[in-house]
């Protein structure tokens, strides 16, 4: 596994603090990847809504369910996976490129999903099919699918700890995730430590406008100064993330 900018635990618990939109807007700061990039698409979805965001490196597998394995037990990469966690800058999100197509069965359930928990990951993600989801709801486990599906079928894990496409996007190995009801992006490791301070400085400028049209008696004038207000402001925090102030 290629080696990672060191990302501490409290970094990783101030980035949660912050829905996936803030953080999607707090990297376009440093206009390091173009703006239509680096998230997956509408295609993956949030089982659980109402879960605060999930953060954490992917640990990437492929998986099928049309056919039976060639060999072996169907579920003993599960063991390979969860070995695989340690190595890992900090907590897993278990992440599945589903590689049926169509997808013809749930990728995970309960049992996965607490195995999964249980080792310490913060969550899941497949481009294909969960079921279980009460259960899984139960154990406060956030899941991200493109949709569900009542039976596993043949499922088996194929390769574990390689490049995979989910949401129409490659995810490496030990990419760092966030996700929550609004989607999944990736945050480039090399600015990830300075992300929650970037997100507070987007809110400050975002509440320039909000706290206008929210006042009394607002203008489209008033509105057009204060959204320059905000911009201006936003300029400078991007020009000095930058490095050119």
């Amino acid at each position: 596994m290629a080696a990672t900018p060191a990302i501490s635990a409290e970094t990783l618990d101030r980035l949660a603090k912050y829905d996936t939109p803030t953080v999607c807007n707090a990297i376009e700061l440093w206009d390091i990847r173009p703006r239509n990039t680096g998230f997956m698409d509408g295609s993956i979805q949030a089982c659980f809504p109402k879960m605060p965001p999930m953060v954490g490196f992917a640990l990437t597998s492929t998986f099928r369910s049309m056919a039976p394995p060639r060999g072996g037990d169907a579920y003993a990469s599960l063991s390979q996976q969860v070995e695989l966690f340690p190595e890992l800058p900090g907590p897993a999100v278990v992440v599945f490129q589903d590689l049926d197509e169509p997808t013809v069965s749930a990728t995970f359930g309960e049992v996965m999903c607490t195995i999964y928990k249980s080792f310490g990951a913060k969550g899941i993600v497949t481009s294909g099919a969960g079921r279980d989801l009460d259960q899984v709801e139960d154990i406060d486990f956030p899941a991200f699918t493109n949709g569900t599906i009542c039976a596993h079928g043949y499922c088996h894990i194929l390769q574990v700890n390689v490049p995979v496409t989910v949401g129409g996007i490659c995810i490496e190995p030990a990419d760092l995730l966030h996700g929550d009801r609004n989607g999944v992006t990736t945050i480039p490791l090399e600015i990830a430590s300075e992300i929650p301070d970037a997100c507070e400085e987007l809110i400050a400028a975002e509440k320039i406008v909000l706290d206008y049209v929210k006042g009394p008696n607002p203008t489209p004038a008033g509105l057009n100064e204060a959204r320059k207000d905000s911009a201006a402001y936003l300029k400078k925090v991007s020009d000095r993330l930058q490095g050119k102030s």
